[in-house]
């Protein structure tokens, strides 16, 4: 019995050094929308510290003018057990500490316990800022090279 109390507390701190170190945003939040798990990657993506928002709303790196769908969604699946975009990476709009826009990639998922009870939500992912920017100014510049309909008649 020892030897596996052992071997928990080492796949607890394996764990627990994993999310710490990961390059990528994980963040966790309870099924009230508050921030329990926050690593060293949305530390670096959002420049908030862990010690700044656990226990804070997800508002926090929320735009406000998204906060209403976000919230309405976030609470939506919570309810259901149902995550709309399962299996899927959206590029969506956040905010840095700094106020400056950020666009990330994320995926998400819903955290059960043993019991398979929802305990809140899981997102993923990474800043795609500068590769988002760049592709809108190349779709941009690509849309203004075009000849228009009205010129070619």
């Amino acid at each position: 019995m020892q030897a596996t109390a052992a071997c928990a507390d080492t796949d607890s701190d394996l764990y627990q050094a994993i999310v710490d170190q990961a390059p990528d945003v994980i963040i966790f939040a309870d099924c009230e929308g508050a921030i329990r798990v926050w690593n060293h990657g949305a530390e670096t993506v959002f420049g908030h510290s862990a010690a700044e928002v656990l226990g804070e709303s997800l508002d926090v790196i929320i735009p406000e003018r998204l906060r209403k769908a976000h919230w309405e969604g976030f609470h939506k699946a919570v309810d259901s057990g149902q995550s709309k975009y399962r299996n899927q990476v959206l590029t969506t709009r956040s905010v840095h500490k700094d106020g400056s826009k950020l666009y990330v990639e994320l995926s998400f998922g819903l955290v059960r316990d043993g019991s398979g009870t929802i305990i809140g939500s899981l997102a993923i992912g990474r800043d795609c800022t500068a590769r988002h920017l760049k592709a809108v100014a190349q779709s941009s510049a690509a849309a203004q090279d075009k000849p228009s309909d009205r010129a070619l008649k």
